[in-house]
């Protein structure tokens, strides 16, 4: 394999190694030990598959979703609207969050590496293996920016909300209800989605040559988080096995496939 795409993987392994004992002996846990293998492991994938771009990203996201659950922590602890565990990610959080994510990047080191040997072998690429990786990095970037549009929303409206509805029937609830919405949750969410799609292209995962990618970003954070509401007034109540953790996949998949369906059509 040649060195550079072999290097990034390697530099991936130590960062992340000399970021693990830290995080286990930091006071305030962000991670749970087992979630802290996991992130080792959704770390050195994104640094791997991405570079130190992709992994910025992720860590902009995650330092961002982990202090926004943490506003208002006693008084959403005392009304039972708070996060499990104080906010610590678990395994299930780390994957709930960053599976769609971490599959965009996969698929995009992976067209890397095809795409290496095609030009080795016969000097020029198919059109569509060309077009294919911007709109690989803007899912990445929109699934980021939906999972803390999504995150931000939920806490802000917990801890601030005035007025919380539900989504389905703009009825009022109690803050922390399945699929309630609040304006302030609504304005937090839109402004955390558009902090990561700027940025994404502030790093180039969102190309240069297409600031539109932005809006992209931010239109479809906002698109997919709504739908997870619906789901989670509607179905989440109805189905067990549709967890939080596998609606926060449905979610950032949402907002993947939106802002792939947005690049087609905008980028030329």
């Amino acid at each position: 394999m040649p060195n550079f795409l072999l290097n990034p993987w390697l530099t991936g392994i130590a960062i992340n190694f000399a970021l693990l004992i830290p995080a286990y002996l930091s006071p305030k846990k962000l991670l749970t030990p087992e979630g802290i293998i996991h992130a080792w492991v959704l770390g050195v994938l994104l640094y791997g598959c991405l570079g130190w771009q992709g992994y910025t990203l992720m860590m902009v996201y995650f330092l961002l979703g982990s202090a926004v659950t943490r506003i208002g922590m006693a008084e959403k602890e005392a009304a039972g609207i708070a996060e499990k565990r104080s906010g610590a990610r678990g395994p299930e959080n780390v994957w709930g969050s960053a599976l769609v994510a971490t599959i965009c990047a996969i698929a995009f080191w992976m067209l890397k590496v095809w795409n290496y040997r095609e030009l080795m072998q016969f000097g020029q690429l198919p059109a569509w293996a060309t077009l294919l990786p911007p709109l690989l990095l803007l899912a990445y970037t929109a699934s980021m920016a939906t999972k803390l549009s999504d995150t931000c929303a939920s806490e802000i409206g917990k801890a601030y909300g005035k007025r919380t509805f539900l989504i389905t029937t703009l009825k009022p609830v109690p803050r922390g209800t399945e699929g309630a919405v609040s304006l302030e949750g609504t304005i937090a969410g839109i402004m955390a989605s558009l902090v990561i799609a700027l940025v994404g292209w502030g790093l180039g995962l969102v190309p240069h040559q297409y600031p539109i990618g932005i809006a992209i970003c931010v239109l479809a954070a906002f698109v997919a988080t709504n739908l997870e509401s619906v789901i989670g007034a509607t179905l989440q109540t109805q189905f067990s096995w549709l967890t939080n953790e596998l609606v926060n996949v449905i979610n950032t998949l949402i907002g993947a496939l939106v802002a792939i369906g947005l690049g087609v059509l905008l980028f030329h």
